[in-house]
Order: structure tokens, then sequence, then C-alpha cells
């Protein structure tokens, strides 16, 4: 099915996440699942130890009252997990979407999207959860989760949303970008959008090779392409691209041949994905695009 999933946890990155999946569907027809899962489950504060000198009438009354605390605090996770897809729900109606669903889950969030993902064409996240530390630029705790499990393409929102005019490609001749270069050749997405392929390090026969093929497909799909390759650390240049306007949309392998590859933390991805102030739509070589 094409459904356009999106994962929201009421955090501040929720309405971008609603943002860049109306546009998403506005470009391609998509209809959009919000997704919202619950992890409450008893206990995850850990076991309590009842071995004490409590008596055994002491210990059956605090194992009742955790209990009920446990129910009530379900409880309240579920009521507030409807109030958080009901307000995203109406505020993509408000962007004028039609096709908008809700899924409420309880469990693990992985569980979850490898449930979903065959109906989906792309995975939604905010780059930053409800948890995040946004004083020191962390990254949400299940984004590195996600995209290890997904089988889709994953598009990581920056903080606000601004129609894009352009894409730049990321570009190594590895297989998760030709996986993202044939996904824009053949989609609708990114119509209408000027695309930039952009090689941040040594150049080579190969790589010019590689990178006029790519170029040559995309003009042929109706893009206005172009290929640049500059010297210098990958994260270095993105961010100050993107920092600078030149960059609006990043499309990327999350694995390749260059100093890309290492997915994600601790490797280049990592810092491109959080000091790029722009939204990541991130590739696999074996995801179905």
């Amino acid at each position: 099915m094409n459904r356009i999933i999106t994962l929201i946890d009421g955090s501040a990155y929720t309405d971008s996440a609603c943002d860049h999946a109306a546009w998403v569907s506005e470009k391609t027809g998509f209809g959009i699942d919000l997704l919202h899962v619950i992890d409450h489950r008893p206990g995850r504060s850990g076991p309590v130890n009842l071995s004490g000198n409590l008596t055994l009438g002491a210990r059956s009354e605090l194992l009742e009252k955790l209990t009920k605390h446990d129910e009530e605090g379900a409880r309240l996770a579920r009521e507030r997990g409807r109030l958080i897809v009901d307000a995203a729900k109406a505020h993509l109606e408000s962007l004028g979407c039609k096709d908008v669903q809700t899924r409420l889950r309880n469990g693990d969030l992985l569980e979850a999207v490898q449930d979903v993902e065959d109906e989906a064409r792309v995975l939604i996240i905010g780059k930053r959860g409800e948890h995040a530390d946004f004083a020191k630029r962390h990254l949400g705790s299940n984004l590195e989760r996600v995209v290890r499990v997904a089988h889709r393409p994953v598009l990581v929102t920056s903080r606000a949303f601004k129609t894009p005019k352009r894409a730049t490609i990321a570009f190594d001749t590895g297989p998760s970008v030709a996986k993202a270069v044939d996904h824009i050749a053949k989609g609708q997405l990114f119509k209408g959008m000027a695309i930039h392929l952009l090689h941040v390090g040594d150049s080579s026969e190969a790589l010019v090779k590689a990178m006029e093929a790519a170029t040559a497909k995309l003009r042929e799909a109706g893009y206005e392409a172009a290929f640049e390759i500059v010297s210098g650390e990958a994260d270095a240049v993105f961010t100050e691209k993107s920092k600078a306007g030149e960059i609006e949309f990043l499309v990327m392998g999350a694995y390749g041949h260059s100093r890309l590859r290492n997915l994600i933390i601790g490797s280049t991805t990592t810092q491109m994905i959080r000091d790029c102030p722009v939204p990541v739509l991130l590739f696999r070589p074996d995801m179905n695009a």
C-alpha cells in the first residue's frame, strides 16, 4: 500500500513531522498514517524488593497498590497518546490532507514499525524525540533503531518545515546512493526540484563516471541535474552549505563506500543529521524504495 507512516511522540518535532508528511502526500498522492507507540510496561522502573521486614499482609497490600498504579499509568499513557494522534490528525486536515489515519499501539516501537512498514512507501521521524537534549543537540534515541530495522526510505525531519525547491544528494559510489538516484528518477516526490549531486573528498575517474551516469539518468527523467566534487571533510562541508541555504533537502545513503558508510552513532552520518538544519532522506541498499 502507498502509505506515509509518520512516527509522532508529542515532542516539539511532531508538528514538523506532520508538515513534512503533508508535503510528501501532496507530491505523491499517498495517504498518511500517524503512528504513536505507547511503551508503558509494568515494572519498567525495575523490580520491587519485597524481601525486607514486610509481613505477608503488608506485601500483598503493596503489590495491590503497585498494580493499581501501573493500571492507572497505562490508562493515562493511552489517553495522552489518543490526544497526540487526534491533534496531529486535526493539524494535517487543516493543511488540506484528506486521507489521514491514526494508529495507537502498545509495546515496542520497532515491533510496531515492522508490523506496518509493508504498507509504507516512506517512514517519517523527527530528528529529536520527546526526551532529546536540545542543548547538547542529541539525536532522538529511536532514530538509529528505526533506520536499522526499516526496509523503506526514512525521512528525518528538520525542526521546522520549509518547502524545498532543490535537493542535494551526498554522492558516493555505494549501492545506497544508487538506490536513492533510482528512487528519485522513478518517483514523484522530487518532481519540479533541481537535483545537485555533491561528493566531498578525492576525485577519481570511476567517481566522475558514476556521477555523470547518475546525472544523465536524472536528466532523462526530466530533472535539472548537475554534479560537483569538492575537497574537505564531508560533515563540515555539508553542514556549512546547509546553514548557508545552499542545501535545502539532503538525500544520502545510510551505508556506502565512503566515510559516510557507518550508521549512525559516532559516524559522519550522525554529525550531518545532527548539524544540518534540513530534512534528510536516508536510503539503505536493502531498502524497498
